[in-house]
């Protein structure tokens, strides 16, 4: 924005130059004035106009400047001092060259005082937004098109079991939740009072809200929802149950389900129609995921472990994650946290280091309810009716009138079938989930962060319930290790692949896999331990986790890399993780050519092909090969699928990829699915989909093969959530989108959108740490630390991000930092 300013006063330098020109009647040539003879009155007319021009342009700049000056107004101050009430002692906050606040306090009460002030003057309105979000309250500032989005979080009540979850954590860490809003209501108070909050609370229209504990807990329940698993895949086939015969719905399954066909037929005698309701919600990305690895002293450089870390969710600015360095007599550590949110959740402390990826268990169920014809709050168990919760909620919409909305809970959970609309049918889902009882992650972040070995770490995850994690750990005693952690149910019956009979105890759950018994590796003799969504447990595990695991790419890459008998340098923990090689190309490019028929190929596809049979199976952000494999394989989905599952349940339809995959790979053995059969055989759809690929790249890339690139379709943004509001756009998100390499397949992970093909989904933070020295550590936030317009670190790390760079963050010798903020004791 600086040098927008300057471009101005530069244009306005010149644009004085012109205008003497055109006033006394010449040009303005190679920035020289020629005077030129022209009649009075032709000059009179001249100087009109040109005023005019000048006026608009004089004004133009000052509503320009206005408006700058305005948006400054937000900027945090950095340097200096600042009086923050709520605090006993002083504390100091210095900013690093990439924006990473290292906040210093005397006490753990000034420590989470100052990281609630300090995460607010960089992230209030994400912070506002996110408890909205996830609280159902986005209409009391937004509007009527966010009512069946609110209606949807309501009736889940994110924020009622946050609630229900702050009486049982600890009294120590009730305190930490009460300081850090205490910090952010300072800053609050003080945006409020200097008519200096964030302008996004200008251009919405309101201010914020008090903050509260509850509002912490309830974000993080939301990070739960975004991770919690599989109850969009059983809403999926339950509507696909109708729609297909059993033989085709069945290869719809990640395995065929236990009791499949009493459970089917139960399906087909409690008919719903989905698209009503779920088909209008956003549901979290299915590959909402992450990467971690952990490798021994023994195959390293250094001699010590490295950990490596980096966890895949929705793509955006600000960033997801808020890195910031606590240091107090207590605690000593640096890492990220979801802003709104106190202590660490992923990072490192003087003596150890840590990261998680999802595990993606079946934690969710969704129950067939039958409800009783004369009251509609009354529903079937064991034979007799029973009463269900009735909550009054009240949706604030703005500029309009409250709608009253009730939420329903039967003894599995809140009904979600019928958020969107109010009829009420016979039958109504659902939902049990572990996230919606009361849980204390937080408890178990707090103890993460002053942990100083894995039996403190392991003891600190007993708290740790939702969302299930695989968690991986190394220290400076040369210890790796791994757990998957988290409460996961133990059913009566069923495996969580289809909505169960509500009115029967048939299908409840007894309990959760024993805590002793939850998968964990200390030590192992390979070397390393690594995970990426993957399948953690062998066939005879004793019990069930999920049939749903992530496509084996990229846990396979990493694994490949990491048994090497060279020893790993942290260089190459970095370069690994930017790696961009797919193996599922290298494993489906050879079947999928070998299937086309070269005598109905066009000149064009043939060129297209040959591409594809130079290519060496990088994702590569410069090449064409990447785009014509990648939507090739999506189109391969859509001939298959299109002509029977609704577009609009496209979001709902889990692990299509995995199903597209295998069947691929069982027609190649001459193992045709009902559902390629259907279509035409194997050769048309391969072929049919190739046309179709090819068609749409030169649609939009034109005909010229050697200029198509996957990285000009395949463009991060990183968008802002008022972007979407034109012309808000060229403020917030002012810079192009930039290409980028990688896959959702890849270890450089960068999921897309299959409509616009941007990039909106990956590892916003990536870190690595070598445990020779933890006073440091390798990382980058995508897009940056701060979420204001015109701060310097709003988005300096797409770069880096995009490139495979970091920067260093030091938990030691920091104190000649640029930016030092006294935050002093006030009323």
């Amino acid at each position: 924005m600086t040098n927008y300013i300057l471009n101005i006063i530069i244009i306005k330098k010149y644009f004085t130059k012109i205008l003497k020109a055109f006033t006394y009647g010449g040009i303005y040539l190679n920035g020289e004035v020629i005077i030129k003879k022209q009649t009075r009155a032709k000059k009179k007319g001249l100087k009109l106009v040109l005023i005019a021009l000048v006026s608009l342009l004089i004004l133009l700049t000052a509503i320009v400047l206005a408006g700058y000056l305005f948006i400054k107004k937000g900027l945090p101050t950095i340097d200096g001092e600042l009086t923050v009430s709520g605090l006993e002692n002083q504390v100091t906050v210095y900013r690093d060259e990439n924006g990473v606040p290292h906040i210093e306090a005397q006490t753990e009460r000034d420590l989470y005082i100052a990281q609630g002030y300090v995460t607010a003057q960089d992230r209030l309105f994400q912070m506002d937004l996110s408890r909205r979000q996830a609280s159902g309250e986005l209409s009391e500032v937004i509007g009527a098109s966010t009512v069946d989005k609110d209606k949807f979080f309501r009736a889940l009540g994110l924020r009622r079991a946050a609630e229900a979850s702050y009486g049982i954590y600890s009294v120590e860490a009730q305190e930490v939740l009460n300081w850090y809003a205490e910090g952010v209501n300072a800053y609050i108070n003080e945006a409020i009072e200097s008519n200096s909050l964030p302008i996004e609370f200008t251009l919405a229209g309101y201010k914020p809200r008090e903050w509260t504990a509850i509002d912490s807990l309830t974000i993080g329940k939301y990070m739960a929802y975004d991770l919690g698993g599989h109850w969009e895949g059983q809403a999926f086939r339950h509507h696909m149950a109708f729609v297909v015969p059993e033989d085709k719905l069945l290869e719809l399954f990640p395995v065929y389900p236990e009791d499949g066909a009493t459970v089917i037929q139960a399906l087909k005698e409690n008919p719903m129609d989905l698209t009503k309701s779920f088909a209008t919600l956003d549901v979290p990305d299915e590959f909402n995921g992450s990467n971690n690895w952990v490798v021994s002293g023994d195959k390293t450089e250094s001699g010590f472990p490295y950990l490596a870390n980096d966890p895949h969710l929705s793509l955006a600015t600000p960033s997801i994650w808020y890195e910031v360095h606590l240091n107090s007599p207590e605690v000593n550590v640096n890492g990220v946290i979801f802003a709104g949110i106190p202590g660490i959740i992923l990072g490192r402390n003087e003596k150890i280091a840590w990261g998680v990826t999802n595990v993606g268990p079946d934690v969710q169920d969704l129950y067939i309810e039958k409800r009783n014809p004369e009251n509609e709050n009354e529903f079937l168990y064991m034979d007799k009716w029973e009463q269900a919760t009735v909550i009054d909620e009240q949706i604030k919409v703005k500029d309009e009138e409250t709608i009253p909305y009730k939420v329903t809970i039967t003894r599995h959970g809140p009904i979600i079938s019928e958020f969107a609309h109010d009829n009420r049918s016979d039958t109504a889902l659902a939902l049990k989930w572990t996230a919606l009882s009361p849980s204390t992650e937080l408890e178990a972040v707090l103890r993460f962060n002053k942990a100083s070995n894995w039996e403190e770490f392991k003891d600190a995850l007993t708290y740790f319930h939702t969302p299930a994690q695989n968690f991986v750990f190394a220290d400076k005693e040369g210890n790796i290790a791994y757990r998957a952690n988290g409460h996961i149910p133990i059913r009566k019956k069923g495996d969580s692949s289809v909505p169960v009979p509500g009115w029967t105890d048939e299908y409840e759950w007894e309990g959760f896999i024993p805590w002793e018994e939850l998968p964990t590796v200390i030590n192992p003799k390979e070397g390393f331990i690594a995970t990426a969504n993957n399948k953690i447990v062998t066939d005879d595990y004793p019990y069930h986790i999920t049939h749903t695991w992530a496509q084996p790419y990229r846990q396979q890459r990493i694994m490949d890399v990491l048994s090497g008998n060279e020893k790993l340098s942290v260089e190459d923990m970095k370069k690994l993780q930017f790696d961009q090689y797919n193996l599922q190309a290298e494993e489906f490019v050879p079947i999928l050519v070998g299937m086309l028929k070269e005598d109905n190929l066009r000149e064009v596809d043939k060129n297209a092909l040959k591409l594809l049979s130079e290519w060496d199976f990088n994702d590569n952000k410069d090449l064409g090969a990447p785009l014509i494999f990648h939507l090739w394989m999506a189109e391969i989905g859509d001939v298959i699928f299109e002509s029977k599952v609704p577009k609009e349940l496209n979001g709902l339809f889990e692990g299509r990829a995995q199903i597209v995959d295998e069947m691929i790979r069982k027609a190649d053995k001459g193992e045709e699915s009902l559902w390629i059969q259907d279509a035409g055989g194997i050769d048309k759809v391969i072929s049919s989909a190739y046309k179709r690929t090819i068609d749409k790249i030169t649609e939009i890339q034109g005909n010229t093969i050697t200029k198509w690139s996957w990285g000009e379709y395949h463009a991060v943004p990183f968008n802002h959530p008022l972007s979407a509001i034109k012309p808000l756009n060229y403020l917030f998100n002012f810079a192009k989108p930039v290409p980028m390499g990688g896959s959702r397949v890849t270890v450089a992970a960068a999921g897309w959108s299959s409509t616009t093909g941007l990039v909106n989904h990956g590892g916003a933070w990536r870190t690595v740490v070598d445990l020779a020295n933890l006073s440091k550590s390798y990382n980058v936030v995508g897009p940056g630390q701060s979420g204001h317009v015109l701060s310097n670190w709003y988005n300096d790390q797409i770069g880096p991000w995009t490139t495979g760079g970091y920067h260093t963050t030091y938990t030691e010798s920091y104190e000649n930092q640029k930016y030092k903020l006294l935050l002093v004791p006030g009323k």
